[in-house]
């Protein structure tokens, strides 16, 4: 009877009972849960939409206004870029004006005084017999170190041509007698600077590439031995023996010399206050 009323009153196997209460109480539980969580996230879409929308609408509504402000700053770009290039050109026309002008005040005066003046200063092309003088770079030189150091600098010589070489190159002509020099079409005048930006060469500011053609006006026989005789002459031999420097030097029968793009008048005299001193 005892083993009757236990299966009676216990007609579930516990452990059948216990995992049907634990599967109910997850059940019941787990609902909310999931629904909370697809509640946030319909939420959290809602709040996306409605920024990716208010974005959207705030970008076609300044679009517009960037575009215009855009164009017109274009707009202010170029107007800046044609004034800049009418002024540009309004120099260009005022220094070729102030040249000539230059040129004729010079060969106004004395006849051939003034001429030989134009000559001496520069303002006047000139053509005649000279030499002509080509220096280059040593094959394969480059803007870096790691060359033969030259005694009179102590830095290390990379077989490029500097600017106090030309300079030295340049004064042994003058000393040889030449009447007028040019360097790559750049006319020489007694104001004349020739110096370095990095490894570029300037005459006048103005950058010069090799070769270096350097055209000089006077007796092609005496002005050639001359400067090969004198120690500038010797310098630019040894340059050529000691780092590579190559050049030519011969003699022409008719060069011609441009005049200097551009003359600097220092201090000047009017020709009637001139005779009236004399």
């Amino acid at each position: 009877m005892s083993l009757l009323t236990h299966v009676m009153d216990h007609s579930l196997d516990e452990g059948y009972a216990e995992a049907s209460a634990r599967r109910e109480a997850e059940g019941t539980a787990g609902m909310p849960r999931t629904l909370k969580a697809k509640l946030g996230l319909a939420a959290g879409l809602v709040v996306t939409a409605m920024v990716v929308t208010l974005g959207a609408a705030e970008a076609r509504i300044a679009a517009p206004v960037l575009a215009k402000e855009r164009q017109e700053l274009i707009d202010r770009v170029e107007r800046a870029d044609d004034r800049a290039h009418g002024l540009e050109r309004d120099i260009d026309r005022l220094r070729t004006d102030v040249a000539a002008r230059q040129r004729a005040a010079l060969k106004q005066p004395g006849g051939g005084q003034g001429e030989l003046v134009a000559l001496l200063a520069g303002a006047t092309e000139v053509h005649g017999p000279g030499v002509k003088l080509v220096v280059d770079d040593a094959k394969g030189a480059s803007s870096g170190g790691g060359g033969k150091p030259r005694e009179s600098s102590g830095f290390s010589d990379t077989g490029r041509l500097r600017d106090r070489d030309l300079q030295k190159i340049v004064n042994g002509l003058w000393q040889s007698g030449a009447e007028a020099i040019s360097i790559n079409g750049q006319r020489l005048t007694e104001l004349s600077a020739i110096r370095a930006a990095g490894d570029a060469i300037l005459v006048d500011n103005r950058p010069l590439v090799p070769p270096y053609e350097v055209l000089t006006v006077g007796d092609k026989k005496r002005l050639g031995t001359a400067f090969q005789d004198s120690a500038d002459g010797q310098y630019l031999h040894v340059l050529q023996e000691s780092y590579g420097i190559r050049y030519a030097l011969s003699p022409a029968d008719d060069l011609r010399l441009p005049a200097a793009s551009s003359l600097t008048v220092r201090t000047a005299t009017p020709a009637e206050q001139q005779k009236g001193a004399s």
